[in-house]
């Protein structure tokens, strides 16, 4: 069984209005402001998602500590790029892992005449006059280094 998803548009104002804790007017006001958009029906009917529903809840909390709506935008902003770059760093770390996997031979680069980069693999040597070795990555753990 698959989880739910987070950011399906669900719930109609009225409901997330209660869910949430507040008024549909003031969700309506976070709308225009943009502080927190919901998706919208073919008709125009905004639609929350569970995901929005935390939102709402987060910025009654902050409001109520006192912090402005300017500051609780650029807070959510803020949650958003880290979230985001958590996602890329992952991504990416991933990418890496699958890429060292697929080449576990591939220990040096080198940049050729034309200034391509080029893998060296094991036993190939780097013509000096042409070749220059730009990187070379530490042992592989597990690998012994005689």
């Amino acid at each position: 069984m698959s989880e739910p998803d987070e950011d399906a548009p669900l719930f109609a104002i009225a409901l997330a209005a209660e869910l949430a804790g507040m008024h549909p007017q003031t969700l309506r006001q976070y709308d225009r402001i943009g502080l927190v958009v919901p998706g919208r029906t073919r008709g125009g009917s905004r639609r929350y998602s569970a995901r929005d529903i935390e939102r709402l809840r987060e910025v009654a909390r902050m409001s109520a500590e006192g912090v402005s709506l300017p500051a609780i935008a650029r807070i959510i902003d803020l949650e958003d790029t880290v979230r985001r770059l958590r996602r890329e760093v992952s991504e990416l770390t991933s990418r890496v892992k699958t890429e060292s996997e697929y080449r576990p031979s591939a220990r040096v680069f080198a940049a050729g005449s034309t200034g391509a980069v080029v893998t060296l693999t094991s036993g190939r040597r780097v013509r000096r006059s042409t070749d220059v070795v730009v990187w070379r990555p530490l042992v592989d753990r597990g690998e012994d280094e005689g």
